[in-house]
């Protein structure tokens, strides 16, 4: 059976909020991710309404800065923007502020909360989880993650250590080894997406690469597009 067969089996045997959540997840291209401060001096509910406008099907709340009063104030705003366009909100980190505003999930770094916990606490939200190595992955599977990140992929502004960086190549050595959905991260833009689809990705998140341009809904037309066109020809 495929993957696909798999996980709509398994869909039909879940909470339905949460078999909802999935199956949009499932049909997601690119994800977008939010950081204000490299966002051209627009704040994150601008960064989000264009990304939206733009036809992106999820967004990840990113803030790594502000103090929790400020995140929940924020997380509050970016997700009355997403359900008006039915559009689904996964928050990093913090999973007191998703459950807070009642967003669609959660993303877990390593140091985070354990996802077998995120899932207790949240059985009808989505729990994804960073990784960087195989055993990183298949410990992520085991305990639960609905899907995993794997990066950074290129070297990337966004993070301290940004001279480490996997390369394309990590994606088909990791995901030949999941069941479950993936997406792939890190200094991913218009000029590298494609090599990131060569190696079997098709959910791709992407910050700066979006968040930095001077037109944020064509930019993200202009991935969304790749990422199809790819998908159609090599389905």
């Amino acid at each position: 059976m495929t993957k696909t067969g798999t996980q709509i089996m398994g869909l039909s045997k879940m909470n339905p909020a949460k078999a909802r959540r999935l199956a949009a997840f499932n049909e997601i291209d690119i994800y977008p991710v939010t950081c204000e401060q490299r966002s051209r001096s627009r704040n994150d509910e601008e960064i989000v309404r264009s990304v939206i406008e733009g036809g992106a099907k999820i967004i990840q709340f990113r803030d790594k800065i502000s103090k929790p009063s400020v995140l929940f104030e924020k997380a509050k705003k970016i997700q009355t923007i997403c359900r008006k366009s039915n559009v689904l909100l996964i928050i990093n980190d913090h999973i007191d502020i998703a459950m807070a505003v009642d967003a669609d999930g959660v993303h877990l770094g390593q140091e985070d909360m354990p996802i077998t916990v995120a899932q207790k606490l949240m059985p009808d939200k989505i729990v994804g989880g960073s990784t960087h190595t195989l055993h990183e992955a298949l410990l992520a599977q085991n305990t639960g993650a609905d899907y995993i990140n794997i990066g950074p992929i290129f070297p990337t502004r966004t993070k301290g250590d940004s001279d480490e960086y996997l390369g394309p190549d990590v994606i088909t050595s990791i995901c030949s080894h999941i069941t479950i959905p993936f997406t792939v991260m890190g200094g991913i833009n218009m000029d590298n997406i494609g090599n990131v689809l060569e190696k079997g990705a098709r959910k791709i998140a992407v910050i700066s690469g979006i968040t930095e341009s001077g037109n944020v809904p064509k930019t993200v037309q202009d991935l969304r597009e790749k990422i199809l066109t790819f998908s159609t020809d090599n389905p």
